[in-house]
């Protein structure tokens, strides 16, 4: 492999893993704080208890997505030195301020929630945990906005010597890709935590365990479920008319669609061959693309052959088709998990307002295999992001062999790559084990005490206490 590839595949694990935390380190944060609030409105014993397990839990996955966050920003200097040269100037500013501001707001104020339940009145307390999720949202707004600089560059003026100097800051704030990114983000994060409460409380609900509690947790995330994963549909739509006008070729790629087409029909599914730029055999609603982009049933979609020759025109030779198959399978299994949590999350709905969310084991057995789906969501949609963009590290400014850095080799690329395998390997599975023993202990172990679990239910599920 080339030491260009090494660096992207290096570079795409450690995001991908990162990301992994961070939709629930955003959405999880809002629900920990809706719980205290609750708890200091009411009074109630069940809402501190709902706060102190989904907090311990939130506060796992806050420290594993810190570190492996970490990792990123050391990339950026040592295998893309050529990106960082030449836009540092732009990149740099949001970034810092990531890290100035809303980061150090996050973990300053989560340390003091962590060590002031017995220190600070019940109010000033909750506002801290407050002030943690408006710290979560500010860093994944800082972040989003420099990523949306290399999707869609704006406010910036080129100098001799092929660097890129900040002209407008505002403009960079205001780039319109942010204002549809981020709010899709935030709403995966509220999505990912509510079937992460909803996967875990049908796992406590099988064992009766706590029934009161994790019958409301249940609840409060099915009506979150309902409200985000809509807004999740919704946003991902209106972002995908935005993204035709920005990157066509992106839109082009993630359909398989090499003709322009007008109407253009939406593939179901496709079998795709890229060497010969044909699709052998495809499953296709007629007009439905021109209709999801367009809001109506005709309108023009370009197809890659001919955006591939604007593309020599306007940038010169090269190659500018993403890798079609990783596009177009990444854009399915987003969409249909997203569409599959739709319907699981009113069918929650439904239990719940009937009574009956711990009487079918069957269905709770399926959501807690559900907590899976906005992980292969959020991932799938991120890969579809940045793949997307191929060639371009900056949006038809910087190609990707541009930012690479020039003296990196492929052996300093293997030693790192693996480097980084094993030690994210040993993260996940000191993760999860993290996750699964707390998960297990349910509230036994914050309040001490053992755990009370129903005589009925079979000795194979009970925790050894």
């Amino acid at each position: 492999m080339t030491p260009l590839i090494l660096a992207r595949l290096q570079f795409a694990l450690t995001s991908v893993y990162h990301f992994f935390f961070v939709p629930l380190t955003l959405g999880l944060s809002v629900m920990v704080a809706v719980m205290e609030t609750l708890y200091v409105r009411t009074g109630k014993e069940t809402y501190k208890w709902m706060t102190r397990f989904w907090g311990k839990l939130f506060l796992i996955n806050f420290a594993v997505g810190v570190v492996t966050g970490l990792v990123q920003e050391f990339q950026f200097g040592m295998n893309w030195s050529g990106y960082s040269r030449i836009v540092g100037d732009i990149f740099g500013a949001p970034l810092a301020i990531e890290a100035l501001l809303a980061f150090f707001l996050e973990s300053v104020f989560l340390g003091i929630w962590v060590f002031g339940w017995d220190k600070l009145s019940k109010g000033l307390h909750a506002l801290v945990i407050w002030l943690v999720a408006l710290g979560s949202s500010f860093s994944a707004l800082w972040i989003l906005i420099a990523n949306s600089f290399m999707q869609e560059p704006v406010g910036y003026r080129s100098i001799p010597g092929g660097g890129i100097v900040m002209e407008n800051f505002f403009a960079l704030v205001k780039n319109p890709h942010v204002w549809y990114q981020f709010p899709h983000v935030l709403a995966a994060g509220l999505t990912t935590a509510a079937f992460f409460m909803m996967g875990i409380s049908a796992y406590q609900l099988l064992r009766k365990h706590e029934l009161e509690i994790f019958k409301r947790s249940f609840q409060m995330a099915a009506i979150l479920g309902v409200i985000s994963s809509i807004s999740v549909v919704l946003i991902g739509h209106a972002q995908g008319q935005f993204l035709v006008k920005i990157q066509p070729m992106k839109s082009a790629a993630l359909e398989a669609l090499w003709e322009t087409e007008n109407p253009a029909p939406l593939s179901l599914f496709a079998w795709i061959d890229t060497k010969d730029r044909r699709n052998p055999f495809a499953i296709r609603i007629p007009k439905l693309l021109s209709f999801l982009l367009y809001n109506r049933f005709y309108g023009e979609v370009k197809g890659i052959n001919e955006l591939e020759v604007r593309y020599i025109s306007q940038y010169g030779q090269g190659d500018y088709i993403p890798p079609v198959l990783i596009t177009f399978w990444s854009f399915r299994l987003m969409v249909g998990s997203g569409f599959i949590m739709v319907g699981l999350v009113f069918l929650a709905l439904l239990l719940w307002w009937r009574k009956k969310i711990d009487r079918y084991s069957t269905i709770l057995k399926i959501f807690s295999l559900g907590l899976i789906l906005p992980y292969l969501a959020n991932s799938s949609g991120w890969i579809l992001t940045e793949v997307g963009r191929y060639p371009w590290v900056v949006y038809g400014l910087l190609k990707m062999e541009e930012g690479a850095s020039p003296n990196v080799t492929a052996g300093m690329l293997w030693v790192s790559l693996i480097g980084y395998i094993l030690i994210y390997g040993a993260l996940i599975i000191a993760t999860i084990y993290l996750l699964r023993k707390e998960v297990i202990a349910g509230l036994g172990s914050i309040r001490g005490e053992p755990l009370l679990i129903d005589e009925s239910i079979p000795s194979v599920v009970k925790p050894q206490v």
